[in-house]
């Protein structure tokens, strides 16, 4: 279909989708943004959000913590360091997903004492990580 885009998400355990769409809204790190059928090639770094995908079947979110979106014109590929489907992640899986990322601020702060590169990555990773909770009604404590 012409008004469809090829779409994949992988991450290390399994490839969780594979569809074609008509929209895939991605976390892109500067900002949000929708690939759609005849988009510009772009690849982008991925932020701890929602990837929404809708196709002839409707609509599914899955959760992503990074990673990276290639897009063109005729397919959508999101590889993701974790992906999660929405309606699988459990508060638990959450809590250990801030978790990690207030231990890589922790460590940060201990580490580059004097860098605040590292510190204000590490400090927006678990930023994400809070707003993204928001977004799906999940509490980090």
């Amino acid at each position: 279909m012409a008004d469809t885009v090829h779409f994949d998400l992988v991450s290390p355990e399994r490839r969780l989708v594979s569809v074609d769409a008509t929209e895939v809204r991605i976390p892109g790190a500067e900002g949000d943004l929708t690939a759609m059928a005849q988009h510009s090639p772009l690849i982008t770094t991925l932020r701890p959000g929602i990837v929404t995908v809708t196709g002839p079947n409707g609509t599914a979110d899955y959760v992503v913590t990074g990673g990276f979106a290639e897009i063109d014109g005729g397919s959508v590929s999101v590889l993701a360091e974790r992906a999660i489907p929405r309606d699988e992640i459990t508060q638990a899986q959450y809590k250990a997903l801030v978790d990690e990322a207030t231990e890589k601020l922790a460590k940060a702060q201990e580490t580059f004492v004097n860098e605040p590169g590292p510190v204000d990555d590490a400090a927006k990773l678990l930023s994400d990580m809070v707003a993204m909770g928001d977004h799906i009604g999940l509490s980090p404590n």
